[in-house]
């Protein structure tokens, strides 16, 4: 059986490029960075030399690199950190309706701690309108937070525009640009943003390890107690296998980039536009045009995402229904509801999302096993018994 990897929005596998660099630190090389002789020396140089080649990833300066444990933490470090450190210009917070959990529920703490909340919605393709941000400041906004990029959808928002709208009214402005750093070009300077939010393990690096970008000057509270690494600002050992790992893999995004997106975008615009044509009252989710180029996302009507996903694994096919940290819950995507989705029409999202190993046969196969499935669902569908008696069929 054909065995199709399509869920890298979840995890991408580890380059061997990646692998090699990290060995000699899970080996040999194991001492701790924050000792002083020759064993925490050898760790402290390769954290510094990965801090160096992510910063040169998004355009940033190396001592404005935090790194972390994965780009939740970096999202909750950011949230809290930031507000923390300006509650007392304020306490509104304003993030938009389809942001990850991270986020989302990192202002909802807030909210307990005794801040205020606003969610700005978005248009039908998951897009933030910059003029509802900028309805949505008060005077007590201290910050505010839009991803970059939705990983379910695929939309890119338009966060320069954004960014300009914070800085006039002198607001701090964060984005989780998990989905899109070492994936398309980001730039800290042109985004305009306070700061930033990456992942390893979405460009080929490990899993267990991300960083924060702040900008020079900006205050944030560490939200672990402790030691003095990360400059003070994150404390506990560095897991230096994982950290050289990123850095390998951001250098490797850097320079592989071009070549990468014209791949991806190939594959992607081929299920976006052949996929409906096999499979009838499909609904393609996310922007037609600006999206990651490696997602096409779409909703199925009259069946669930987790029934196609569990056939499509027999089949020898890895797909996701809404995002990793959601695909457990067995419950409609929220982004897919903020866009303003049916709830029913929700419920059979599926999200492919490429990678580089990915090839045409590979989009041949699912284009050939995935339409049986979907009839086959729909003949156990009493949803769809519904709609063929009213006599409503075809597209």
């Amino acid at each position: 059986m054909r065995q199709v990897y399509l869920d890298n929005a979840a995890t991408t596998p580890l380059l061997p490029e990646v692998r090699e660099a990290m060995l000699p630190y899970l080996g040999e090389l194991f001492g701790n960075p924050s000792c002083l002789h020759s064993w925490g020396d050898a760790a402290r140089e390769a954290v510094e030399r990965a801090r160096e080649q992510v910063a040169q990833l998004i355009g940033a300066e190396a001592e404005e690199i935090i790194f972390t444990g994965s780009g939740t933490e970096s999202n909750n470090f950011a949230i809290k950190g930031l507000a923390l450190a300006q509650q007392a210009k304020g306490k509104h917070v304003v993030v938009s309706a389809v942001e990850h959990f991270s986020v989302l529920y990192s202002a909802r703490t807030l909210e307990k701690w005794g801040f205020e909340l606003t969610l700005v919605p978005v248009d039908k393709y998951g897009v933030v309108d910059p003029d509802e941000v900028r309805r949505n400041l008060r005077k007590d906004t201290i910050l505010v937070s839009v991803m970059h990029a939705n990983a379910e959808v695929g939309t890119i928002e338009p966060i320069e525009e954004i960014a300009r709208i914070t800085r006039e009214n002198g607001i701090l402005f964060h984005t989780d640009a998990v989905a899109t750093a070492g994936t398309i070009p980001v730039k800290v300077k042109e985004l305009g943003v306070d700061t930033l939010s990456l992942a390893g393990n979405q460009f080929y690096g490990p899993k267990g390890v991300g960083a924060l970008w702040v900008r020079k000057g900006v205050r944030i509270i560490p939200l672990l107690d402790g030691g003095v690494q990360e400059g003070g600002r994150r404390a506990g050992t560095e897991n230096v296998p994982a950290i050289v790992g990123l850095g390998k893999a951001a250098e490797l995004a850097r320079m592989d980039m071009p070549a990468r997106i014209k791949h991806l975008t190939h594959l992607r615009d081929r299920l976006l536009t052949e996929l409906p044509r096999k499979i009838e009252r499909v609904v393609v989710t996310g922007h037609p045009q600006n999206r990651l180029p490696g997602n096409a996302s779409f909703c199925v009507e009259f069946i669930e995402g987790e029934s196609m996903l569990m056939w499509l694994n027999s089949q020898g096919v890895a797909v996701t229904s809404g995002s990793a940290c959601t695909s457990r819950a067995l419950k409609a995507s929220h982004v897919l509801l903020a866009m303003g989705l049916p709830h029913a029409l929700a419920q059979g999202s599926i999200l492919f999302t490429l990678g580089l190993d990915n090839t045409d046969e590979d989009i041949d196969y699912v284009l050939e096993v995935l339409p049986p499935i979907v009839d086959r669902l729909r003949q156990m569908s009493p949803l769809y018994a519904k709609f063929t008696k009213a006599g409503k069929g075809g597209k």
